[in-house]
């Protein structure tokens, strides 16, 4: 017989195998289960918080702070309402929140997402679902809204890439384009400190919601 404290291998022992967690616990208190995410275990707080401590660009850009995905967002949703005339208040949400799975996952650069794949792609869609249902969006978006909430995306990411990445014009519009209609002068993209850029967030958030509440005909089949 094997000897005390020592496996039938003649190893020691390990102890009982333990599963591997799949849950994030947020500030909230909330646990949110990243392979079945459930909308309840959703909260903006939660999300704020870690949109804002969550760098765009791997931290490769100019300024005393990280250039945060809560300024990224906020950007987007800028560009959208200003090229998209007929912008609901739920469409205005839903650019606000297009990146919010990346408080749980973060923001991978482009050619690393490509590596990953199909895994990651299900994983980022699932929580995105999760999300629009907690705040009473459609789970998936119509294809010309996504159309429209990415051109928007594209933008921000031509500013982001020449004003605080280094990249010239020519090689920033050969990836994301030459944005058209947004002047700008009118995007501000100074780097914030974290709890501004969460606060930023945050107040954005209740102003599209305040809309979704009291606006006439503010809720639209997205």
């Amino acid at each position: 017989m094997p000897g005390k404290g020592k496996s039938p291998t003649g190893g020691a022992k390990t102890g009982p195998a333990t599963t591997q967690r799949a849950w994030q616990r947020m500030l909230s208190g909330r646990r949110l289960d990243l392979l079945d995410p459930s909308p309840l275990d959703i909260e903006i707080g939660d999300i704020a918080h870690g949109l804002a401590r969550v760098a765009r660009w791997n931290g490769q850009t100019e300024g005393d702070h990280a250039y945060s995905v809560a300024q990224h967002s906020l950007l987007v949703e800028q560009v959208f309402g200003m090229v998209v005339a007929d912008a609901t208040p739920d469409m205005l949400l839903a650019t606000l929140l297009h990146d919010a799975p990346e408080y749980v996952i973060g923001d991978m650069i482009s050619p690393f997402k490509a590596t990953l794949g199909d895994d990651y792609k299900s994983v980022e869609k699932r929580l995105q679902r999760a999300i629009h249902l907690r705040f009473a969006l459609r789970p998936d978006l119509k294809e010309t809204l996504k159309k429209a909430i990415k051109r928007a995306d594209r933008v921000a990411a031509f500013y982001e890439a020449t004003r605080l990445a280094r990249f010239d014009e020519a090689e920033a519009a050969r990836f994301f384009g030459r944005p058209r209609g947004v002047p700008p002068e009118t995007l501000d993209l100074a780097p914030l400190p974290a709890k501004r850029a969460q606060k930023a967030f945050i107040v954005r958030f209740e102003a599209i919601e305040a809309m979704r509440v009291d606006g006439p005909g503010s809720r639209s089949n997205i």
